[in-house]
């Protein structure tokens, strides 16, 4: 069970949550919770460690942000135990979850779940977990992994002590088809298999941390997106499903829709190289001082610039990198050997997602043909297997998700 800041906000938060627990408990489950810091903590931690100093060491930073987790998982143990549940707090090294050395953004190498196995077998005993950290076995240094980490954390734990499930209690019920607040007749899904749930967290869905359904599809461990919110007592811990939505493998879902959701992203950014010499290596010298500077490049569209003797190159990046990247290209110009620099920060990427689409010709026709139809005009085009993606300005996002999210008949899922 992982619960995020919102569920863990104060102690009356933390309260609810142990009831929950506590629920499972009673039902005969062996249970580990993986808890975040509560809300608003870690970002008050990282503007503490800004504030101290703005180039601060990584290490120091994160032992100073990981004490959030820290915090969290010794009150709900202190709850749980006030409750009459064996239980008891971990810290990440405590494990230990072994990471690498890549301080505020670390990757998971190894989880011994063996202690907390046995002491579920011995002493019927909860382990309360701190996500969003570990520890460097080289260094022995505290390690965070990045924000969002607590997903991850708890979709490795479960996969190191072999849980049926990992449930994720979040302040929504559910993964939607988009985002309820922009198309009001946006529709909880039953159930989403990993891959279309990757494609949606990477292009813009909040709801879950990338890294955590990659984690979850590796191991083939089943993710429950569900609400916090609900009240312990109104669920039954023995029904096969309580209202959310199963993340599992496509072999699990029976009726595959063409398209399962729409994602959408404002935090984008469009950079065009005007007229570059169309030769070997042109893109590689604008790409990789991208790739140096750490810049991650998403949509990119090569067509023959107005002369036709040179070409064009237009690319998207977040927009936070937006400025990192212009001057990146800049100082590379004597380099690439462009006219010109064309940028634009008013931009959204949408994307359409759905692994129903290898087995249906003319998906993105249909959108391409919808969108004119609304006089949306669209920059750039991305697609794979299972997505397509288009760049628009950022006035037309709302009316393009509904536009897009009524024609695949997402309105009635």
């Amino acid at each position: 069970m992982k619960f995020g800041g919102t569920s863990v906000a104060n102690i009356e938060r933390i309260r609810n949550v142990a009831r929950h627990v506590k629920r499972e408990v009673d039902a005969g489950h062996e249970v580990a919770v993986v808890v975040s810091a509560m809300s608003g903590k870690t970002n008050e931690l990282v503007a503490w460690c800004t504030e101290a100093s703005p180039m601060h060491d990584a290490r120091e930073y994160d032992a100073v942000v990981a004490s959030g987790e820290q915090v969290t998982s010794g009150l709900l143990a202190i709850v749980l135990q006030s409750m009459g549940i064996q239980a008891r707090s971990w810290q990440g090294w405590q494990i230990p979850i072994k990471t690498s050395d890549a301080h505020a953004s670390a990757r998971i190498e190894d989880i011994d779940g063996s202690e907390i196995i046995k002491r579920f077998q011995e002493r019927k005993e909860v382990a309360v977990i701190a996500g969003f950290q570990g520890i460097n076995a080289e260094t022995g240094r505290i390690t965070t992994l990045g924000r969002g980490g607590s997903d991850t954390s708890a979709v490795a734990v479960a996969a190191a002590v072999k849980a049926d499930r990992c449930d994720i209690y979040t302040d929504v019920d559910g993964v939607y088809t988009t985002d309820p607040r922009i198309v009001p007749k946006a529709k909880r899904l039953g159930k989403i298999a990993f891959e279309d749930m990757l494609e949606l967290a990477s292009q813009g869905a909040k709801v879950l941390q990338v890294r955590s359904v990659e984690l979850g599809m590796v191991h083939n461990m089943p993710i429950f997106v569900r609400s916090s919110f609900d009240k312990p007592e109104d669920i039954d811990p023995h029904a096969n499903q309580p209202p959310g939505t199963l993340i599992c493998g496509e072999e699990e879902i029976m009726e595959n829709h063409v398209v399962t959701g729409i994602a959408f992203s404002k935090d984008e950014a469009q950079i065009s190289v005007r007229q570059i010499e169309d030769k070997p290596g042109v893109a590689a010298s604008i790409f990789g001082p991208l790739a140096e500077a750490n810049i991650n490049v998403d949509m990119i569209v090569q067509n023959v610039s107005e002369d036709g003797k040179t070409t064009d190159l237009t690319f998207t990046v977040p927009a936070a990198d937006y400025t990192r990247a212009k001057d990146t290209i800049t100082a590379a110009k004597a380099r690439i050997g462009y006219a010109r620099l064309d940028t634009a920060t008013d931009v959204a990427k949408i994307s359409v997602i759905g692994s129903g689409m290898r087995s249906h010709a003319g998906v993105a026709a249909q959108a391409f043909s919808a969108l004119a139809g609304r006089n949306i005009n669209i920059r750039a085009i991305t697609t794979s297997e299972i997505k397509f993606s288009v760049l628009i300005d950022t006035a037309y996002t709302e009316l393009a998700v509904r536009t897009l999210h009524t024609l695949y008949g997402l309105d009635q899922a």
